[in-house]
């Protein structure tokens, strides 16, 4: 699979490239998982956007990292998506990796997600331990988890 990747701040983003974001977390957090919610939150406008381009020109994975002092006191991540025709293929294992290395230029700062549940273990996987009990969030089971530093 041929895939331009990018990290652009919300200035940056061109129109095409945020109208595929947009419809890939549509598709996937409010079809996929029928569950209607505000998609567009005003946190994107604060955020910096790692996305991959597949060669038809869709987004196939998208998320956002979000500055300090708007979700959390620290760094999040969010909206972390893949296309589901991708699953399986390794793509949201890439996706973070990337996050991350982006962080490890920032000397690792704290960085704190409110995961799906059933994701809990593959952000373990990056280092992310569960900080709180599970939580419904747009009646889906959540938990807090934060990573310190990135090893």
């Amino acid at each position: 699979m041929n895939l331009t990747w990018q990290l652009k701040d919300w200035n940056e983003l061109d129109k095409d490239a945020l109208y595929e974001m947009l419809a890939l977390r549509i598709n996937v957090f409010v079809i996929e998982q029928n569950c209607p919610y505000q998609d567009v939150d005003g946190k994107d406008k604060q955020s910096l956007h790692l996305y991959a381009m597949n060669e038809a020109g869709q987004c196939i994975a998208c998320l956002r990292m979000v500055r300090p002092g708007v979700s959390y006191k620290e760094w999040s991540i969010g909206r972390v998506v893949t296309d589901p025709s991708t699953r399986g293929t390794g793509l949201g294992k890439e996706l973070m990796k990337r996050a991350m290395e982006y962080f490890r230029q920032l000397e690792n700062p704290p960085i704190r997600i409110s995961a799906q549940s059933h994701l809990q273990k593959f952000y373990e996987d990056f280092g992310f331990e569960s900080v709180s009990d599970e939580y419904m969030e747009d009646e889906i089971p959540h938990v807090e988890m934060v990573i310190g530093s990135i090893k």
